[in-house]
């Protein structure tokens, strides 16, 4: 009954110094972006070559952080009151939502399509460490 006293005590007297080395170990990792401050946009491309231009482009002028390239995506929808279907590449951006505009009037401005589709979605939770790498990848 002693010992496991002693071993109580003991465990209390941590609890203290294992509080102090959690708010430690929280205060050095990087601070979360705020659900909604980035954002998955989805574009796509008639083909592969127009996607790594645009992809490419996206990343060199920092409007991106990242771009995934989906090929052979089909896509069905209704063009000028006909119902289409073609294959086309599908990029996947990954961006602050403040940069949102300026990605699509830049995907707007290269697009070999008369509307380019540009979409966006914002992003509420993900792998803290790559969120903060998006962010600080594309600057405000």
């Amino acid at each position: 009954m002693r010992a496991a006293l002693g071993v109580l005590a003991l465990s209390l007297c941590m609890v203290p110094l294992l509080r102090a080395g959690i708010r430690r170990l929280c205060s050095m990792a990087a601070p979360p972006c705020a659900p909604g401050t980035l954002s998955a946009a989805f574009v796509t491309c008639p083909n592969e070559s127009v996607a790594k231009d645009i992809a490419r482009a996206l990343v060199e002028k920092h409007l991106a952080a990242c771009v995934n390239i989906v090929p052979q995506v089909t896509s069905i929808y209704e063009w000028k009151g006909k119902i289409e279907e073609d294959g086309e590449v599908l990029l996947m951006i990954k961006t602050r939502s403040s940069r949102i505009p300026a990605l699509t009037d830049f995907v707007r401005s290269v697009h070999p399509y008369e509307v380019a589709e540009v979409i966006a979605l914002p992003i509420q939770q993900g792998n803290a460490p790559y969120l903060q790498w998006v962010g600080e990848t594309v600057p405000e």
